[in-house]
Formats: structure tokens, C-alpha cells, sequence
């Protein structure tokens, strides 16, 4: 909004922020992919396999591992939404745009 309370949109704005969402939600799903290798049920049995309460330790640990990585899941899955949004919003923008166009006298292929 501009001080007037005129609504503005800049499509090129909105471009580049669907796109550092969509980027931020490729760099969680690798971070998720490393923690999953990192902490995963096989890792940690491997390394608590020799502790004396390691039934205990492990099933507690692996518990919070799947907590962890089905939160960062859930971040992953709500920032790609929100980039498929912002790209809608620029599409649907578009689209207005070019049909007020043509009410006000642009032909799709030009000026008249």
C-alpha cells in the first residue's frame, strides 16, 4: 500500500519472494535428508547399541528424532505452500493486469 491507501503489487517483487521461499524449502528437505542419515533409527542403534539401558536410551532417542524431522517436514511441506501461493498471486496478477489492459484500450498484441 502507498501512503494514499492505493494498492500496489510489484510482479517481479513477488517473483523473487516465492522464489527465496521455494529456496528456503529446498534447503530444509537436504537438511532434513542429513538429519534423517544422521539420526535416523539405524544410526542411533548403532551408536547406543552398547549401552546398558540402551533399549531405554534408544527408543526415547529415536522418538525425539521422529518428532524432529516430522516438525521440519511439516516447516518443509508449509514453505513450499506458501512459494505456490506467492506464485499464484504473481499468475492471477498477471492476468488482471492484462485484462484491464484490454478494457482500457490494449489490444493483446499491442497498443491501438
Amino acid at each position: 500500500m502507498t501512503d494514499d491507501s492505493t494498492s500496489c503489487y510489484e510482479p517481479e517483487a513477488g517473483r523473487a519472494l516465492a522464489r527465496k521461499f521455494e529456496l528456503h524449502a529446498y534447503d530444509l528437505r537436504a537438511y532434513l535428508k542429513e538429519f534423517k542419515e544422521k539420526t535416523g533409527e539405524e544410526a542411533i542403534t548403532d551408536g547406543f547399541g552398547v549401552l546398558t539401558e540402551s533399549e531405554e536410551v534408544t527408543s526415547a532417542y529415536i522418538a525425539y528424532s521422529a518428532d524432529v524431522a516430522a516438525a521440519m517436514r511439516a516447516v518443509h511441506e508449509h514453505l513450499d505452500k506458501i512459494a505456490d501461493a506467492l506464485r499464484k498471486v504473481n499468475r492471477d496478477t498477471e492476468v488482471t493486469d492484462d485484462n484491464l489492459a484490454v478494457l482500457f484500450g490494449k489490444q493483446a498484441d499491442g497498443d491501438r
